[in-house]
């Protein structure tokens, strides 16, 4: 159970140095409170730009960078690589056959970044 998220709803990475927020890409999706519904595909580079510099010695440009600077952690650029859907999204509210998401919903990068939405976008409205 948590609120729906809708576009604008502000996203973190454990690995990442600020939030981003979600980007909603399909202009006819029904709304919520005047804001795009998203749904638990909504996950890829599109909708989930950046956050900022990334931490994560599995990211390649990172893990480089850090053996470049004798061991001190260097941060470069994020680009979110994930490559499944997030997790769980409501489990009684569908959007065009795909589940809501929820806030307390979660997906991963690539690099081992555990992605978690920080503010729903709106705050009135429940889902299950």
């Amino acid at each position: 159970m948590g609120n729906f998220v809708t576009q604008g709803a502000v996203l973190q990475c454990s690995f990442g140095l600020s939030p981003c927020t979600l980007v909603i890409t399909v202009p006819s999706r029904p709304k919520c409170m005047n804001l795009l519904m998203a749904v638990t595909t909504d996950f890829t580079v599109t909708n989930i730009p950046s956050f900022g510099m990334c931490q994560s010695l599995t990211n390649p440009a990172v893990s480089s960078a850090t053996s470049a600077a004798m061991g001190v952690l260097t941060p470069m650029p994020c680009v979110p690589v994930i490559s499944a859907p997030w997790s769980p999204g409501s489990s009684q509210v569908k959007v065009g056959g795909v589940p809501a998401l929820t806030d307390n919903s979660k997906c991963m990068c690539s690099y081992m970044g555990n992605i978690s939405i920080v503010s729903p976008g709106n705050t009135m409205v429940t889902g299950k």
